[in-house]
């Protein structure tokens, strides 16, 4: 693993009234001016420049207008859970008078709007579907709902394929032609946005003239939540939505469902972080979606009574608890297929595979076998009837998605079906092909790649002085972002003297370190270390890269260094 600088422009910008180091931490994200920096809504970007607005608008104004059934489909992830959520606690705030949602069970109907989950949503005789984070890439789908008389409006964030689905409104600001400045929206975003166009209509026409406005801020925990799961880049844009999440969060007014499941996972709101989001929250919500039915999550969401959300809040940490220990067994079975095979033999792009791995779970494979070894990484479970299912995850420079349409032209028969982003995607393909798919997939990673490219490295914002170790700027910290996917939370770096060390839980070392001069005595903990390596009594010096944090025990707040990497120095 290497730490390198993080990239500063040549000219730090001027932000306004800000400490040096935090001016210099934006301006390593791109931050370019202060304006930047204020998340409040007025900020957001007008809805007005997203394609297909107009058209989604005036589906709802009548559906509205007419009473009519309307049915959500979403997917089976936190995005697809929260975006289902906002849509239906939204239009019910705007007048809908019959919405309710419809989220494929991945086990028995995969992703998205297919034609066999436009047979099932039929039998609520909807006149409206919407979907909400799938639905671009769904053509047989979408002509399957038209063809049964349904009209359809697709809200999505995933990139297109190279034919459109025939819908009556299409919202995605990563559709071609449409010039919404921010392609970073999650597909919570995305129908939020709807929402807030939906509301400006009808005040335009008048329907609040002797009524009050419904407030949409009031799902903005929900969007904030969704959009750090999604792992979607946070832009400025992104950025107020979730900090505005967060602020909702912290004040107590979150959600019921969503103030269970943080109560259940021993989580204080008015500490909640972004990071919080990302792996406290979001995979308690998901492991509905991975072990069993993502109608769990939304229900907890959607729920209005807080005992009943407890106790589905109490089921979800049950699922999750489950899916961490399938992970293990089948992090292990993946090891040892790869112990015996030297780095330098080892592919590019890693394709493995075992008889009895969960498809629910080989997404989070992909992920840490990622980390592990740094290159493009697909991990394939049955699914049934000869085909296989594939969970991709990527590195920095590589777009998976991409790549996949890539050895598809070149491969025509190899694969079924994919989809995705630049760093995640899925695909189907026949069980016979997994080994010439591997070949073919880490013939593309080479063609695009070099071996440099598979070094783990980590970005650092360089060190902090021995005055630089105090409450108040871990408290700045905290509170300077929201962090998340590019605009990662500050990683500082240096040498320790270390003092103790000790295992916690399993596998998390616990650590009391001096720094260099040996002035300041400091608490550290780095989560998930390798257990053939630590603890290690003959160590006395350590490098590490670390995030300045906030310790809170019993009452008392203190500097903590969560450590990211460590090796002996």
């Amino acid at each position: 693993m290497r730490i390198e600088p993080r990239p500063l422009p040549a000219t730090l910008p001027f932000l306004g009234d800000l400490p040096p180091l935090l001016t210099r931490l934006y301006a390593a994200r791109g931050v370019q001016r202060a304006d930047e920096l204020d998340k409040s809504l007025a900020r957001l970007l007008p809805y007005q420049q997203l394609k297909g607005i107009d058209a989604a608008v005036d589906l709802l104004v009548e559906a509205l207008e007419q009473r009519q059934r309307i049915l959500i489909v979403g997917d089976f992830d936190a995005d697809g859970a929260t975006a289902s959520t906002v849509g239906v606690l939204g239009l019910r705030l705007l007048g809908a008078a019959h919405v309710d949602y419809l989220v494929p069970n991945r086990f028995e109907y995969g992703y998205g709007l297919t034609p066999e989950i436009v047979a099932v949503a039929l039998q609520r005789r909807p006149q409206l579907l919407i979907t909400v984070d799938n639905g671009i890439s769904s053509v047989d789908g979408v002509a399957a709902a038209k063809a049964a008389g349904l009209k359809v409006l697709v809200t999505d964030h995933h990139l297109p394929g190279h034919e459109l689905p025939a819908a009556d409104a299409i919202v995605n600001p990563n559709q071609p032609g449409c010039s919404f400045p921010s392609k970073a929206l999650a597909g919570v975003g995305v129908i939020f946005y709807v929402l807030m166009a939906l509301r400006a209509r009808l005040r335009s026409l008048g329907h609040y003239e002797n009524r009050a406005q419904p407030n949409i801020g009031e799902l903005l925990d929900l969007v904030a939540l969704g959009s750090v799961a999604d792992v979607v880049p946070l832009d400025a844009n992104n950025r107020i939505l979730v900090h505005q999440g967060l602020e909702r969060i912290r004040a107590g007014r979150a959600r019921p469902g969503l103030k269970a499941i943080l109560e259940v996972a021993r989580r204080e709101h008015g500490r909640i972080t972004s990071t919080d989001l990302g792996f406290i929250l979001g995979p308690r919500l998901n492991a509905a979606g991975r072990l069993d039915d993502m109608s769990l999550g939304i229900e907890c969401l959607l729920c209005e009574e807080p005992n009943l959300a407890r106790e589905m809040a109490v089921q979800l940490d049950e699922l999750n608890q489950d899916r961490k220990s399938i992970e293990q067994g089948m992090q292990r079975e993946a090891l040892a297929q790869l112990k015996d095979l030297p780095l330098e033999s080892m592919p590019f792009g890693l394709c493995l595979f075992e008889a009895d791995w969960h498809q629910g779970v080989i997404g989070i494979l992909a992920s840490r076998l990622k980390e592990r070894y740094h290159r493009p990484t697909i991990a394939f479970a049955d699914a049934g009837e000869g085909m296989l299912k594939g969970s991709a995850r990527s590195v920095p420079g590589f777009h998976i998605r991409d790549a996949l349409d890539a050895v598809a032209a070149r491969h025509p028969q190899l694969i079924s079906k994919f989809g995705g982003h630049a760093m995640a995607a899925g695909l189907s393909l026949p069980a016979q092909n997994f080994q010439a798919f591997a070949d073919a997939f880490d013939e593309e990673v080479r063609r695009q790649l070099r071996e440099e490219d598979l070094t783990g490295r980590l970005l650092s914002d360089g060190t902090l002085a021995v005055e630089e170790f105090h409450l108040e700027l871990a408290r700045a910290l905290r509170h300077a972002g929201p962090w998340g996917q590019h605009f990662p939370e500050p990683l500082f770096h240096g040498v320790f003297q270390l003092v103790e060390q000790r295992v916690v839980g399993e596998r998390h070392l616990k650590v009391v370190l001096k720094s260099e001069c040996g002035s300041v005595k400091l608490d550290g903990i780095a989560f998930g270390v390798d257990r053939d390596v630590w603890p290690n009594p003959t160590v006395r010096w350590v490098e590490l890269a670390y995030k300045l944090d906030v310790n809170e025990f019993r009452g008392q707040e203190s500097v903590q260094l969560m450590i990211a990497h460590i090796e002996p120095r």
